[in-house]
């Protein structure tokens, strides 16, 4: 797993795939370690590189990730200096390298004696103390000016553990009452009528109701989306690209009579994890493999009254939750991010009823994948109209409005809606 880790595969990936055989009662402090590396690496990386006399090979990364871990206990967990270089010295035993023991021992304790100078010259590296590359610090500097600096110190924060209460089913405030019960302390977030943020995070799987399809694992920045499709009795509701289906399963359980929702995405095994939430749920939509960039079969022969098109984007507003991004993502990626919600909004939009409503959304805090590309689409399309966000939450953005990580426990996400004229 930890050379998975230093080769640059996804955390999520590597967590699906690596935590099988790892025992139960390990699994939260692996974790904790992927998690924190990814979530500093670049500042680890810079304070390993400096403590090693030379480069390490590239088939030794597993030795250098053992480094990066060993460099977070010492910087970022409460665990005893003695504790943390006597652990990662330990599993260096298990590699099979019998110089490895020795390197990172030595690496480790040179870090202790000389931390403090050590800190101050990295630190000097804007890489190295923001834990950004420097496209993303530039671009979040260029788009958030007055708030980039917070906007950086979110991203590396451990996230809240936010809940969507299935109003349909229980209140919110009958459900933190259940929750006291089994000793979990939650907040009710005030903007959003169905969130909810525990003081501290817990086995999903162990809430009260979970099972029952009372509560679901996601934002309050998310939820803001079914309450923003103003969804009408009897309409008939497009969720373009619906996987995992957080956000269709909220769509269903606070629509009015007689809605009817479609599930399309184009990935079929994100699509079947779409299904067991629903299945927990109780819930029902028509469910569909396909791509929204070229619409085909029957869904796309149907004309919509509202559309939900969560687009796939940089998710630069969420890499608090998956802090990987940073260093998985390049520059060059926005303008083929931008190109593909561009596709996928010129092919969906034909599916809008006369009159409908497009919620266009987005976790990206970057104006090129949000308003500048609203802005596209009012300038291109003859037949719309952007729809005014009044809200208590979130930042107007012209079109459009954006939450940002943080503020009022949420992540970053964008939403613009645009209505189909008559004419």
């Amino acid at each position: 797993m930890l050379r998975q880790l230093a080769q640059g595969r996804s955390l999520s990936d590597l967590l699906d795939r690596g935590l099988s055989g790892v025992e139960e009662r390990d699994v939260g402090l692996v974790k904790e370690f992927c998690f924190g590396v990814a979530r500093w690496r670049l500042r680890l990386d810079e304070i390993a590189d400096r403590l090693l006399k030379r480069p390490l090979k590239e088939r030794d990364g597993d030795v250098r990730a053992l480094i990066l871990v060993g460099l977070y206990q010492l910087l970022y967990m409460r665990v005893a200096p003695h504790a943390a270089l006597s652990e990662t010295v330990e599993a260096a035993r298990a590699l099979k390298k019998p110089w490895t023991a020795g390197l990172i021992n030595a690496v480790l304790r040179r870090f202790l004696r000389e931390r403090e100078g050590l800190l101050e010259a990295v630190d000097r590296l804007p890489t190295a103390r923001y834990a950004h590359p420097v496209w993303l610090l530039t671009a979040l500097q260029q788009a958030w000016p007055g708030n980039w600096e917070a906007l950086v110190d979110e991203a590396n924060s451990r996230p809240p553990m936010s809940l969507r209460v299935n109003l349909s089913r229980v209140s919110r405030g009958d459900y933190i009452e259940q929750l006291a019960q089994a000793g979990v302390v939650a907040t009710p977030v005030d903007t959003v009528p169905s969130a909810v943020v525990l003081d501290k995070p817990v086995d999903a799987t162990s809430l009260a109701g979970f099972a029952a399809g009372l509560v679901s694992v996601q934002d309050a920045g998310a939820q803001l989306a079914a309450g923003l499709l103003d969804m009408q009795t009897g309409q008939h509701i497009l969720d373009a690209c619906a996987a995992p289906g957080g956000k269709t399963g909220h769509l269903l359980e606070t629509a009015p009579a007689g809605v009817s929702v479609t599930a399309v995405d184009v990935d079929a095994g994100r699509l079947r994890r779409l299904q067991e939430n629903l299945d927990r749920l109780r819930l029902s939509a028509d469910v569909q493999v396909g791509d929204a960039a070229s619409p085909d079969g029957e869904w796309a022969r149907k004309r919509y009254d509202r559309i939900l098109m969560d687009v796939p984007c940089s998710a630069t507003g969420v890499i608090r939750r998956h802090p990987d991004i940073k260093w998985l993502r390049r520059a060059e990626d926005i303008s083929s991010l931008t190109a593909v919600q561009a596709r996928i909004l010129d092919a969906v939009w034909p599916l809008l009823k006369p009159g409908g409503m497009l919620l266009y959304a987005t976790c990206s805090l970057l104006p090129e994948e949000n308003h500048e590309q609203v802005a596209r689409c009012l300038e291109k399309y003859r037949d719309v109209v952007s729809l005014q966000i009044e809200a208590p939450w979130g930042h107007s953005c012209q079109p459009g409005r954006q939450t940002l990580p943080g503020e009022a426990t949420m992540d970053g996400f964008y939403y613009a809606r645009l209505q189909k004229t008559e004419r």
